[in-house]
């Protein structure tokens, strides 16, 4: 038996530097059972939380806000699309930038989110707010494949994101009440990796995000940025530094043939 930590070249794919230590299936299931009741602690304080979040007090905002849809404008309002409830995700825009100095954080958690029939069976809506133009955003959501509801609200965002930073991602919910328009709660930054699920499973695996901020052991790979590339799935590491490379999910996008070209005409 090996109890001590392995170190082995090799890049994905194959071997990944060092690696945990090699024990007997009772040892390891020990140690898994002592993580377990911190894990069970966790999901229940997730709970608690979650409690504490469906007792906050909420805050009226305007109904008739305008957005712009593909029709033209509506209204915050209209936006629930008759449903009692509307989560909504203000996604980052760079007017005028192409496409792939587009916000990676955004395309990231917009890329997740992908079956609304689950929401909407509960009553809930769920659309992205865009702070840039219609015209042109609309054109990603296309080429993503997006095919979620899209609106901008550019014209309305300092009222919908009142007293907090524009421009930064934000997760909104909204309650309606006939006419009326209530915000119930508002996250942003890592409050949003509620709309993820790849970083969860990640968080399972032994090398976990593999990004320098994690608490990991000597030798762990910490090469990763959070979703930008310089190229296609066998590029690695992953390259970080802006404005050098895409959004990982783009390249998937552009080997298919869709166009980037986010220009709009006269």
């Amino acid at each position: 038996m090996k109890d001590e930590a392995t170190n082995l070249g090799g890049h994905a794919g194959g071997t990944t530097g060092t690696m945990p230590p090699v024990v007997e299936r009772a040892t390891f299931q020990a140690e898994l059972d002592r993580l377990r009741v911190r894990e069970k602690a966790h999901t229940r304080e997730g709970d608690a939380i979650a409690a504490a979040r469906r007792r906050l007090p909420m805050v009226e905002v305007d109904a008739n806000l305008e957005l712009i849809g593909p029709r033209g404008p509506l209204t915050l309002l209209d936006g629930f699309e008759g449903r009692r409830q509307l989560i909504a995700y203000y996604f980052m825009w760079h007017d005028g930038h192409p496409a792939a100095e587009q916000c990676e954080g955004c395309t990231w958690v917009t890329t997740q989110v992908a079956e609304l029939s689950y929401l909407q069976s509960r009553d809930i809506t769920y659309a992205v707010f865009c702070q840039g133009p219609f015209d042109e955003s609309i054109r990603y959501h296309d080429f993503m494949g997006w095919d979620m509801p899209w609106y901008s609200a550019q014209g309305s965002v300092d009222a919908l994101l009142v007293g907090r930073r524009i421009g930064m991602m934000h997760v909104v919910c909204y309650l309606r009440d006939g006419d009326r328009v209530f915000e119930t709660y508002w996250t942003t930054v890592r409050g949003v990796e509620a709309m993820d699920y790849s970083y969860a499973l990640m968080d399972l695996t032994v090398y976990g995000r593999q990004e320098t901020w994690e608490d990991s052991p000597p030798g762990w790979p910490q090469e990763c940025s959070i979703t930008r590339t310089a190229g296609g799935a066998p590029d690695w590491p992953p390259v970080s530094v802006w404005p050098e490379g895409r959004p990982i999910p783009q390249w998937s996008r552009l080997e298919a043939g869709c166009s980037d070209d986010l220009a709009v005409g006269p």
